[in-house]
């Protein structure tokens, strides 16, 4: 599989991947934690791990709706655009469609009841903080990443429909369209 990754893709990842720093930085300012203070955490921070996924999953669905709008508008332009704007934004697709199940199936067992159980030991409990925590920082640099990507993607869309630019990259030439 050969995956072609734009400039603008890599400032997205790029983007990303501070976000998750910045999310991971936070995590370790918490320091260590005994099995039972992360037991507590994690009580007090299911609500909003599940109120994160509910989030990423309706932002995830409302973004894939709104491609089609976008595929759309760029196959009814004047300009013939070149499959590489194309490619991208079957790339958001794929990723976005990849994060709204990964956030859903999350969403499904950060509900499980594990604080609850007796059969789980103790010590168990910081690492499943600390992976929830991982879990939730990923999903949001992840949908950070399709906000940045989508964003690039109008971007062209506007340099090319609303000014007319006849010079972008993106915009197949006579030569390229007759070959």
């Amino acid at each position: 599989m050969d995956i072609n990754i734009s400039g603008y893709t890599k400032r997205a990842i790029i983007g990303g991947v501070i976000s998750l720093a910045f999310i991971g930085l936070g995590t370790l300012m918490l320091g260590n934690l005994s099995g039972y203070e992360a037991k507590v955490l994690i009580k007090s921070s299911l609500t909003g791990l599940n109120t994160l996924c509910n989030t990423i999953v309706l932002a995830s669905a409302t973004i894939l709706a709104l491609m089609l709008t976008l595929l759309g508008v760029s196959s009814g332009t004047n300009s013939k655009l070149k499959s590489d704007h194309y490619m991208h934004i079957m790339q958001i697709a794929k990723l976005d469609t990849a994060i709204f199940i990964a956030s859903l199936l999350f969403f499904l067992v950060f509900n499980l009841p594990v604080t609850e159980s007796e059969n789980i030991p103790e010590n168990y409990f910081d690492v499943i903080y600390y992976v929830t925590i991982g879990v939730s920082a990923i999903l949001s640099s992840a949908l950070i990443v399709v906000v940045l990507m989508l964003y690039n993607t109008i971007i062209n869309i506007i340099k090319i429909i609303g000014l007319g630019r006849t010079d972008h990259p993106l915009i197949q030439s006579e030569e390229e369209g007759a070959s």
